[in-house]
């Protein structure tokens, strides 16, 4: 097909957050990828997603009597999906496993094809169970299914995109799928069908975490027949040994982007050391505004007028949703804190409790209450931990502080609509973007955060929010939290605090400065142009 202006993309993902109706997501990853594909369709651009349909969705993270999170799992049919009548063959271990294609276009995006291998008597049926289920070997052949399936899928759809956009590592053997139709129709050499292929690919990088990017041994790639005819020494130059994901993406794609300003600097500094990989250029992430936005509140922001009571009607919600999620009632007279988002150490959920002295009294005369909500990874004992320290706490302050399990959509879509303020607070630079501080700060609610991920792009202290830490970074994580711990009891209680209980005026006009200085930038249409200008135009 001829380049064109905007040319036709593929967007390839683990997961998306399209609606609780539809358990394919798990977080952050999921959810951007349902706001890109929405705005596509507002937008119309010419996008494909090709996803899984996951039987058993992610884990449902339930809290026990002793207040410790166990997994769940429930198998999910849809009625509402529709049957292309299409199924493509992929080769797990060396056994045929059919992979049937199924259409979503119920949620407002453009197409989104989801493979699905719970087939009668198919080899495998489970690899599309469990999203992030299991261990190596499943997830190799959950992508497989992804990457390869997902390439087979477009061609038996009749779609030939010009650009195959894998957003993170979980697609790269699409990328092999390529290469491999290069060699056996074109008859390439491994080479030619490398830099062939590189042309059609771009990649976007998340996790500033190493252990977020999945690697694996050669051996288990070769034994699952991920290599796709590529040998031992060719997987090695592609992404090293043991082979990692992203370091293959990065080989694979002509160019690749980093989700934040800040985060483009993180992620040349981590993969500096991979050797002729592509540019990593920063497109900062954004949201869908339909989805997560009140429009009372970007209406009260443009006027100037009724600001307080839309927000005092979202807050009122909020504290509507608690009860009926926990039974606890909280105060609607007293400062609201949000804090929602994986339960993984780095983020450090619970950080304000580190201190007893300094924060319990704000917390038994109900100051400042808390409600949090996250999941886990079932196989992260670490982030459970965290999840049972903060049920604990809630124990502890009843009144004052809420842990809603089973975190979902309709929690954060409840949670960045109604808190008075969004607390973020992970080790700088470990936060990749922050979706959820952005619908928090589009709908009035106050940013109190770390500068890193999107805020440092958006932050003016004192006037549309709050920034603690100073951009302050150290090897030592003990000094970290410490120096960070410090800046955020000295903003809550020096600056929050004062300004919502003393100053009304002034926390309504940072609730407008907020939503005036975010609306525009972090919405889905400049990510979009930004993708299209920086990213899928061919390469000269």
């Amino acid at each position: 097909m001829a380049k064109t202006k905007t040319p036709s993309v593929a967007y390839f993902c683990m997961e998306y957050g399209l609606s609780d109706r539809l358990k394919t997501y798990a977080g952050g990853l999921g959810i951007l990828a349902g706001d890109y594909l929405r705005g596509a369709k507002d937008h119309q651009y010419p996008i494909v997603g090709i996803g899984i349909k996951w039987k058993q969705g992610y884990t449902n993270q339930r809290i026990d009597e002793q207040g410790k999170p166990y997994d769940a799992y429930h198998n999910y049919e849809y009625d509402f999906l529709k049957d292309t009548g299409l199924t493509v063959t992929v080769l797990v271990r060396d056994k045929e496993v059919r992979c049937k294609v199924w259409l979503c276009d119920n949620f407002g995006t453009v197409p989104l094809y989801l493979l699905d291998t719970d087939l009668p008597g198919n080899n495998d049926p489970w690899i599309t169970g469990q999203l992030y289920g299991w261990f190596g070997e499943e997830r190799i052949a959950q992508e497989i299914v992804l990457g390869v399936g997902g390439v087979r899928a477009l061609r038996a759809l009749g779609i030939q995109p010009e650009v195959y956009h894998f957003n993170e590592g979980h697609a790269l053997f699409a990328g092999f799928e390529l290469m491999r139709e290069k060699r056996a129709e074109q008859g390439m050499t491994f080479e030619e069908a490398w830099r062939a292929s590189r042309e059609e690919i771009v990649f976007t990088t998340h996790t500033p975490v190493i252990q977020g990017n999945e690697s694996h041994p050669i051996e288990r790639i070769l034994y699952m027949g991920g290599n796709l005819g590529l040998t031992e020494d060719q997987l090695r130059e592609l992404g090293g040994d043991p082979f990692n994901m992203t370091v293959g993406a990065l080989h694979l794609s002509r160019k690749s982007n980093a989700v934040a300003q800040l985060h483009g600097q993180t992620a040349q500094k981590m993969w500096e050391h991979v050797p002729n990989r592509s540019e990593i250029v920063p497109i900062t992430n954004a949201i869908h505004l339909p989805s997560w936005v009140d429009e009372r509140m970007l209406k009260a922001a443009e006027q100037d007028s009724g600001l307080w009571e839309a927000h005092t009607a979202n807050k009122q919600a909020l504290l509507h949703f608690i009860a009926e999620r926990t039974g606890r009632h909280l105060a609607a007279d007293k400062l609201l804190i949000g804090f929602s988002r994986r339960a993984a150490p780095y983020k450090r959920a619970d950080l304000i409790f580190t201190e007893p002295d300094t924060i319990g009294p704000l917390l038994k005369d109900q100051t400042i209450q808390i409600v949090f909500s996250g999941k886990a990874h079932p196989l992260d004992d670490n982030g459970k931990a965290i999840v049972e320290r903060l049920v604990a706490m809630s124990r502890i302050y009843p009144e004052s502080v809420v842990f809603i399990e089973d975190y979902d959509m309709a929690t954060g879509a409840a949670l960045t609509r109604g808190a008075d303020i969004w607390l973020n607070n992970p080790r700088r630079p470990m936060e990749a973007s922050g979706t959820s501080g952005m619908k928090a700060a589009m709908n009035g609610v106050l940013n109190c955060s770390i500068l890193d991920g999107w805020w440092p792009e958006a932050c003016r202290h004192g006037e549309n929010g709050w920034q603690f830490g100073d951009g302050f970074e150290s090897a030592d994580p003990a000094e970290q939290d410490a120096h960070d711990l410090k800046a955020l009891y000295a903003v809550l209680q020096d600056e929050v605090i004062p300004t919502y209980y003393k100053d009304r005026d002034r926390w309504v006009r940072m609730m407008r400065n907020s939503i005036q200085d975010t609306r525009e930038y972090f919405a889905v249409k400049r990510m979009l142009e930004e993708y299209y200008e920086l990213l899928y135009q061919p390469g000269e």
